[in-house]
């Protein structure tokens, strides 16, 4: 099938259009008894601010994006001031399949904030504010990298969103989190790397890679080969630079590395794997696992 028809197809059948549908967790085991019934609501909260708040300007008649948060508190200063650790996980529909494919698996150990039992959270993109511009941020992040796999970029106004709260975060008086860092995870390093110059044929290549994830139930050598080629310009950047130490790569592999081996275990030349286990290391030894 012709590339451009298909697209227009998906585009069709997926062109969304009221955007979240999110499920909350939170752990509060760390937290002494008093924090914990000042926190009774807070999932809910959370969870309806997600999921009611409408983070773009676009009509999203569809599908909403299936994404969860789990919440883990890690402290309590105050009655009110909070840090926690949240894990953001994300999942598009494969086209004419009842499977989905994992968008983002981020483990963000960095959020200080506070909350009031019974507090109102609203939107607001022009000022900072720590619980509900992460949000805002994890929100844009979702819909960034979702509409990136249905078109060449799509997701760049959402991005730019995402990167405009990560500048408001790191001026703020509660930065922790925001400015650049030599941690494997930032979210300055993520929106920094999504819009580098560096790393655009590798953002170029993520939208073709999913329309190999979409077509391969029809044209399973198609959609290795675009598998196979969005590996091939990692590995190329990793030989060009020696090495390849990248927040926004470390966040594809982590949501991507089980689907690609899924999609590549029967590959011709399983020497891929050999690159795969280069460009990501983190995960050297499920890759090996495939080539014994």
């Amino acid at each position: 099938m012709n590339k451009i028809i298909f697209i227009i197809l998906i585009s069709v059948s997926v062109c969304y259009s009221q955007e979240l549908n999110c499920r909350v967790e939170v752990n509060y085991e760390n937290l002494p008894v008093n924090n914990r019934e000042l926190l009774t609501d807070f999932a809910s909260v959370i969870e309806s601010y997600m999921n009611t708040t409408r983070f773009t300007n676009d009509n999203w008649d569809g599908q909403k994006i299936d994404c969860s948060m789990s919440i883990f508190f890690l402290g309590a200063a105050t009655d009110i001031d909070y840090t926690a650790q949240i894990v953001v996980v994300s999942q598009r529909p494969i086209y004419k399949s009842t499977n989905n494919s994992q968008m983002v698996t981020i483990n963000d150990a960095q959020w200080a904030f506070q909350y009031q039992k019974g507090q109102a959270l609203y939107a607001n993109q022009t000022t900072f504010e720590a619980l509900s511009s992460f949000l805002d941020f994890y929100a844009n992040i979702i819909i960034g990298f979702d509409w990136d796999t249905w078109e060449e970029f799509g997701g760049t106004k959402y991005f730019q969103r995402a990167q405009d709260i990560v500048n408001l975060g790191a001026a703020s008086s509660n930065a922790q989190g925001w400015q650049s860092s030599s941690s494997t995870y930032s979210r300055w390093g993520l929106v920094n790397e999504i819009f580098a110059e560096k790393y655009s044929k590798f953002r170029s290549a993520i939208f073709d890679y999913h329309y190999g994830i979409d077509i391969y139930s029809q044209n399973k050598i198609l959609g290795q080969q675009k598998i196979v080629s969005l590996i091939n310009t990692l590995y190329d950047m990793w030989q060009s630079e020696g090495g390849l130490t990248s927040v926004y790569v470390k966040t594809f592999f982590d949501a991507k590395y089980g689907e690609i081996i899924e999609y590549m275990k029967d590959y011709q030349d399983l020497t891929i794997f050999d690159k795969l286990k280069k460009i990501d290391p983190p995960h050297a030894s499920r890759y090996e696992g495939v080539m014994q």
